[in-house]
């Protein structure tokens, strides 16, 4: 089940004093830049909330995809754009194994299609493949809708994927869905069991979205953003569009900058030692 974090300056250290131009953002469109391809789970998260969003800040949020092998282009696009609130960032668990990450092929004879290096898709693989340790034969694509299309095709043996891409499929019969990595059942798919519950233990993640600024921007203008996603987030057709999706969103205490860094920070220390063993990193 995928979780919806908050924004935060992105890794920033210091935030710069508020000017007139703050205290009055917005005064035209935003750019929210996803770092995948269009129709993949991460782009509906972000039209979802970009939508939700644009009422309350009184500008249009636009959604621009950006994607690049393990979505690297949107996040050094919005690190290197000017810090005024008019460019932000929606990533997932990605943000917190970037900094380890790298490529590296397991053969074996089942393929394992994922979404790229770095993709949630990859992750999850990766953790389940630790979990039984066994190795399968891993077939990157550039983006989810590829992969999708060829395990659909019979090209491909098995997927890991987010509830928000896979619950149509799962309940058209397309594809078969034999666990969730859940710690808990998934509400829009209550017949399909967790890992823990078909035997396979320390596999569970949860694949969670934030929104990040470039370092620098003005506080006034993180507050606007905060409360205008907070805002979006409170929305009941948010809040049922994403419980279709098998999605949820966190509690309103958790929707902040200080939040969403302390949970980047956890999720770096837990990701990097898996990486780290399957050698599937850059020194």
């Amino acid at each position: 089940m995928k979780r919806i974090a908050s924004l935060s300056s992105l890794l920033a250290a210091t935030v710069l004093a508020g000017s007139a131009a703050a205290q009055q953002y917005p005064t035209r469109n935003v750019s929210m830049i996803v770092p995948y391809a269009a129709g993949g789970p991460t782009d509906t998260v972000a039209r979802v909330t970009a939508q939700a969003m644009g009422k309350p800040l009184g500008q249009t949020v636009i959604v621009e995809n950006r994607p690049s092998a393990g979505g690297i282009l949107g996040p050094e696009q919005v690190k290197n754009a000017k810090p005024d609130g008019y460019t932000i960032l929606i990533h997932h668990i990605g943000m917190a194994t970037t900094p380890t990450l790298y490529i590296k092929t397991n053969k074996d004879k089942v393929s394992y299609a994922n979404a790229g290096i770095g993709a949630a898709s990859h992750l999850c693989g990766m953790l389940f493949m630790s979990a039984i340790q066994t190795d399968f034969l891993t077939v990157p694509y550039k983006g989810t809708a590829p992969a999708m299309n060829d395990l659909l095709g019979g090209q491909v043996d098995f997927m890991c994927d987010q509830t928000t891409n896979t619950t149509s499929q799962i309940k058209s019969g397309k594809v078969r869905a034999y666990a969730v990595t859940s710690a808990k059942r998934v509400p829009s798919l209550p017949d399909v069991p967790t890992l823990q519950e078909v035997g396979v233990k320390n596999a569970e993640v949860g694949i969670w979205h934030g929104l990040y600024a470039p370092k620098g921007t003005p506080k006034p203008v993180i507050d606007k953003l905060v409360s205008s996603l907070q805002e979006a987030l409170k929305d009941e057709g948010v809040q049922k569009r994403f419980a279709d999706l098998g999605a949820t969103t966190v509690p309103v205490s958790q929707q902040n900058p200080a939040a969403l860094q302390k949970h980047l920070k956890a999720e770096i220390d837990k990701w990097a030692p898996l990486i780290k063993k399957a050698g599937q990193y850059a020194d």
